[in-house]
């Protein structure tokens, strides 16, 4: 490509979203940058503390709770209070309660502090998200997702590399970086982004109200929900089983540090140009087809014997990532009642929470008992499972979003008439 085509490329991809889009996504990448504790937290409890292998693992199910718990408690926060109070609550919690831990000495503090801080952390991806739709126009919010996913994994690829640094020199340095650049992020968002919760109108005002009820009646709705629990679940594995079978098949750990980078590299490359691609192609299809790309790119894994092998399904199943990612989370928009959506968020929000929890549950469990070939064989069936709950499903949605978006351009908030 060109120099000239890499300009005009680039600039299609950024031209057209709100100054405050670019505010709220820079809000992300800081954040991200700053995530040092979810990477080093285990080799902290267990090497520098001394704690068992078990009790680092209890620590990291008491964090995820914290996020399930507080998935649902913050979208109602930002349907109600507003999505910049709840960001900046979620904000400061978590750069409280991260300083914090890293004082923390006695086993029960560190556990009840793990899990204040997956609470506070998980708050804000709600109001983050609704946010986000505010903001952005319907016909642009796959690219505008998509382009905080990649500021989400180019944050944590220089995080996590500069983690293993800063661990060697001082732990309670990474707490407290953490802790700082998170406060960084409140300071953005009261300094730059306006509340963006849509005014309700006088027939909006006479209507019935949204509540967590009416999430939980919304069948559709709750398909998306459960269909984003199964790939989340076959997600998790990459994290959660991938390094558990490599150790059992005699790989390294840095066999596996090499295989995942894969990952991160490749999303941070393509989940860009890929958007391009997808932006504006059918959902249903690009649902299906990451569905299966994810549930069988982990099912090659069962016939990968070295190192090179497994990259290649990495390769696979992150591409599936990179597709499904801007794809799901703009059909949950789509889904959503302007006045719902952080309650529609959290619930969304929650069902990956929910996944992270179980995945270790059950891919540690179908190992031990059956063996790793068992789980990825599991997978593959889940991401059938999944694709046929997508192509189901959106069946019974309209062919285009023309319908949604003349009914949102009547609450488009004032911040959407500003651009970068």
């Amino acid at each position: 490509m060109s120099p000239a085509s890499l300009r005009r490329a680039l600039s299609e991809t950024v031209s057209g979203l709100p100054r405050e889009f670019w505010w709220l996504w820079t809000s992300t990448l800081v954040n991200r940058l700053g995530a040092f504790v979810a990477t080093f937290m285990a080799l902290y409890l267990t090497l520098d503390r001394g704690y068992s292998a078990s009790y680092a693992g209890l620590v990291a199910a008491l964090h995820g709770l914290g996020g399930v718990v507080a998935s649902l408690g913050a979208g109602v926060l930002a349907d109600r209070l507003g999505r910049r109070p709840t960001l900046l609550v979620s904000q400061t919690s978590t750069a409280g309660a991260v300083a914090l831990l890293g004082f923390m000495e006695h086993p029960v503090a560190i556990a009840g502090v793990a899990f204040l801080v997956g609470a506070a952390s998980s708050a804000s991806r709600p109001a983050v998200q609704a946010m986000m739709a505010d903001i952005v126009r319907p016909e642009d919010r796959v690219r505008a997702f998509s382009l905080n996913y990649w500021a989400i994994n180019l944050g944590f690829a220089v995080s996590a590399t500069a983690a293993g640094f800063i661990a060697e020199s001082s732990y309670l340095a990474g707490f407290l970086i953490e802790a700082a650049m998170t406060l960084v992020c409140a300071v953005l968002v009261f300094l730059k982004l306006p509340e963006s919760r849509p005014e309700q109108s006088a027939k909006a005002a006479d209507e019935v109200p949204v509540g967590l009820g009416t999430v939980l009646r919304d069948g559709r709705f709750m398909g998306v929900v459960g269909l984003s629990f199964l790939i989340a679940l076959i997600f998790q594995q990459g994290s959660v089983a991938l390094p558990v079978a490599m150790g059992q098949a005699g790989f390294s750990p840095a066999d596996y540090g090499l295989a995942i980078a894969v990952n991160g590299v490749l999303i941070v490359a393509l989940q860009i140009p890929v958007t391009r691609f997808i932006e504006h192609r059918d959902p249903r299809r690009l649902l299906v087809v990451s569905s299966l790309l994810a549930g069988y790119g982990f099912a090659l894994t069962a016939f990968a014997g070295s190192v090179a092998l497994i990259a290649l399904t990495v390769c696979v199943w992150t591409l599936a990532e990179i597709v499904n990612a801007p794809t799901q989370t703009g059909l949950v928009v789509r889904l959503s009642p302007v006045h719902g959506r952080g309650r529609y968020q959290g619930m969304y929000t929650m069902s990956w929470s929910v996944a992270a929890l179980v995945a270790p549950l059950l891919s540690g469990f179908v190992i031990d008992r059956y063996g790793a070939e068992w789980l990825w064989g599991l997978s593959a069936v889940i991401g059938t499972l999944a694709g046929v709950g997508y192509a189901t499903l959106m069946r019974r949605l309209p062919e285009t979003e023309a319908e949604t978006v003349a009914v949102e351009r009547t609450a488009v908030p004032a911040a959407e008439s500003s651009t970068a």
